[in-house]
């Protein structure tokens, strides 16, 4: 190489045969996801400006030599380690061995034949090999011009969204102390974000907006704030040109609720506010889809609710489509009344996107799983037979309806309602393993009928702060069921009694036609017939076995093994040494909490002192002395979680909320029936005389 004081002068054309094409799935801003067809090619001119011991200057010329883009970036890779430490006229998105330019506000967009340079600084130790690929938006710049590639259908380009991820709880978040983007918790959306759900194999992204409240004015115009309309466009534009699709809705329901009563009013806030979004983004490329509204409901005429439902699907298409450009073939999303999959909202639905007879139209519906599954009640802890047929019949249904008859469909929100990681008792409802299945079964479910799901996360999944998932397991159980569905078992746990003599113990195995291939426990493979034993789908540890495993049998997780299968996820199974757990007889008071208690019990939660011993609760039953149900929620004995009661295993409580003592007569006692995943059960007697709250053990 040349000496530091040496000035190092050299140009390179860029001219290299293409690679591989670009598939549907990694191309960039108008690659193969775009329905729009689109020529691409460019070609690069980079020039080493000067050298020296450890250090370089460049410059780059790129031109564009297909159809106009709105936004580049432009992607090159090191050969001998080198890396871009300072650059101009363009934004540094470089990552590792991978150098990224992202064009700017002056010279973001490039028309045909257009070209724009930008310079940088740079490090190298050994050698400083010129690069020799160069991709514009993921297209390779090798001096040529590619075809117009077809326009892809809605089924098409929806199944390219596959899987998706709801930017939740942020730019749909309004009021609190910070106000707006932040005010529900979650930090600002960055670029880093974006490109880690790019990273961990998302597709698209779904971005609730919430439009409305500080961020538009007053009728007949109803102009959305700059501020907003720009700050969507930032995330949009991030998204984009990190190979997501972006799905972005009004999130807003409030106003739209009143539309039996207000028709005239809301309609005009409707069409003005979907004008405006058009409007702005009538020339974004067709990675930007619309989604009508949120989950529209309207409480003061629930008779004619399909009907209210295709007045704002088709006032918010016709609007969008008459502001032409790119939004005349743009995809568009409608939803059923409050995103419902039951028949008849399906049916109605479907009638409406007859009636509109355009080929680029999706429905929407949204699934959180059988409800008293999700949430925890009417006893449902388990994956089981009814919470199953609740999933398949909704994405089979669903199917019938619109896939089979040409019509995509977007999961645009999914998940567990109960799950949230601000809850103690998470992953407690309902169990662990129990929602493994559940997650797994779901996306495997959703390949089987050809549905595109995007998780709704606000916070809960992924966090946001540190961009690590907070349960990789039920992450990798998610991605899974998207290729391959991994084997399971009747349970995740055996519970062994401290003081209680250790027997054999027997769990059923789901193979889903895997083959099983035995136990191991880390590195180490247990061994058949003296660790246990398999008869058909019943594997049985033995109690020498168990005995070993559970070690000096403390209260908890002593050990955890494997369940390994011929594909997929091996099944983790837990050794757990418990004892019958021990609630503490207490008086106290209610300090009459507001309507927000249900989130945050604070002092005003009957907090019963309790020792756990391992232990953990899977549900509550409430009943008064004659056998009726107490509570909240009376078809049923078996109490919600957390709506209800909270068990804190770190604190040692069970706290009983306001909620449920709203619900419970005075001076009647209540018999409480705790029932632990050990296997036993545990009756308290609550009695309710004004705020005063007096508990003791039956």
């Amino acid at each position: 190489m040349k000496s530091s004081d040496t000035v190092h002068r050299r140009r390179m054309r860029l001219g290299v045969t293409a690679a591989a094409a670009i598939t549907a799935l990694t191309a960039g801003l108008i690659g193969a996801v775009s329905a729009n067809a689109a020529s691409e090619g460019c070609e690069v001119e980079y020039q080493v400006t000067g050298q020296w011991s450890g250090g370089f200057n460049a410059n780059v010329q790129v031109t564009n030599l297909g159809d106009p883009v709105n936004h580049w970036d432009l992607e090159w890779t090191w050969a001998d380690d080198q890396a871009v430490t300072h650059m101009w006229n363009a934004k540094d998105k470089s990552k590792a061995a991978t150098a990224k330019a992202s064009g700017q506000g002056h010279n973001g967009a490039l028309a045909t034949g257009g070209t724009t340079s930008f310079g940088f600084s740079g490090s190298w130790s050994d050698a400083n090999t010129d690069p020799t690929d160069f991709r514009l938006n993921g297209r390779l710049c090798d001096g040529t011009v590619s075809e117009p590639q077809q326009p892809m259908t809605a089924i098409e380009q929806v199944a390219a969204m596959q899987p998706g991820w709801n930017v939740g709880n942020s730019l749909d978040a309004f009021g609190g102390d910070t106000g707006g983007e932040t005010a529900w918790g979650n930090p600002p959306i960055t670029e880093e974000l974006l490109q880690t759900i790019k990273a961990e194999g998302y597709n698209s992204i779904r971005l609730p907006v919430a439009w409305d409240y500080e961020h538009t004015g007053p009728g007949p115009d109803y102009t959305i704030s700059s501020e907003r309309m720009e700050r969507v466009a930032q995330v949009v534009d991030w998204a984009i040109a990190n190979d997501l699709q972006v799905l972005v809705n009004i999130h807003d329901q409030m106003f739209t609720k009143e539309l039996p009563d207000d028709r005239e009013n809301v309609l005009a806030k409707f069409n003005s506010m979907w004008t405006q979004i058009a409007e702005r983004f009538k020339d974004y490329p067709s990675e930007l889809s619309f989604e009508s509204i949120n989950e529209p409901q309207f409480p003061t005429d629930t008779a004619n609710q399909d009907a209210h439902t295709a007045t704002l699907n088709v006032n918010f298409y016709e609007t969008v489509r008459a502001t032409g450009g790119k939004n005349a073939d743009r995809l568009l999303v409608l939803p059923t009344w409050v995103t419902n999959s039951e028949q008849p909202h399906l049916d109605a639905l479907k009638a409406t996107i007859d009636e509109l007879d355009d080929d680029m139209i999706a429905a929407t519906v949204h699934f959180y799983g059988f409800y008293p599954f999700g949430v925890n009640v009417a006893g449902v802890t388990t994956y089981d037979e009814e919470t199953r047929q609740d999933l398949e019949n909704t994405f089979q249904r669903t199917n019938d309806t619109f896939v089979d008859n040409g019509v995509p469909v977007i999961v645009g929100e999914w998940g567990v309602l109960g799950y949230d990681y601000t809850r103690g008792a998470v992953p407690n409802s309902p169990q662990y393993g129990e929602l493994l299945k559940f997650f797994q079964a779901t996306t495997h479910q959703a390949v089987e009928e050809q549905l595109t799901l995007m998780l709704w996360d606000a916070g809960s999944y992924l966090n946001r702060h540190t961009l690590e998932w907070r349960d990789p397991l039920l992450k990798a159980y998610m991605d899974s069921g998207f290729t391959t569905l991994s084997g399971t078992a009747s349970f995740d746990s055996i519970y062994l009694e401290k003081a209680g003599t250790i027997a054999d113990e027997s769990l059923t195995l789901n193979r889903n036609g895997l083959d099983f291939e035995g136990l191991w426990q880390g590195d180490t493979a247990l061994t058949e017939g003296t660790d246990y034993t398999v008869s058909g789908d019943t594997v049985t540890l033995t109690a020498a076995a168990l005995t070993r495993l559970a070690g000096d049998r403390a209260y908890g997780t002593n050990a955890t093994i494997e369940a390994r299968f011929s594909d997929g996820l091996p099944w983790q199974i837990h050794i757990i040494s418990y004892d019958t757990a021990q609630i503490s007889d207490l008086t106290g008071t209610l300090d009459g909490a507001p309507w927000s208690q249900w989130w945050a019990c604070n002092s005003s939660c009957f907090a019963i002192p309790t020792e756990f011993n391992g232990d953990q609760i899977a549900t509550m039953e409430a009943k008064y002395a004659d056998g009726t149900n107490a509570g909240p929620h009376t078809w049923t004995a078996f109490k919600e979680l957390w709506a209800t009661y909270r068990p804190d295993y770190d604190a040692g409580t069970i706290s009983l909320t306001p909620d449920f003592f709203n619900e419970v007569r005075d001076d009647e006692p209540v018999t409480l029936t705790f029932h632990f995943w050990g296997g036993g059960t545990i009756e308290y007697i609550v009695t309710k005389t004004g705020t005063t709250v007096t508990g003791t053990n039956a």
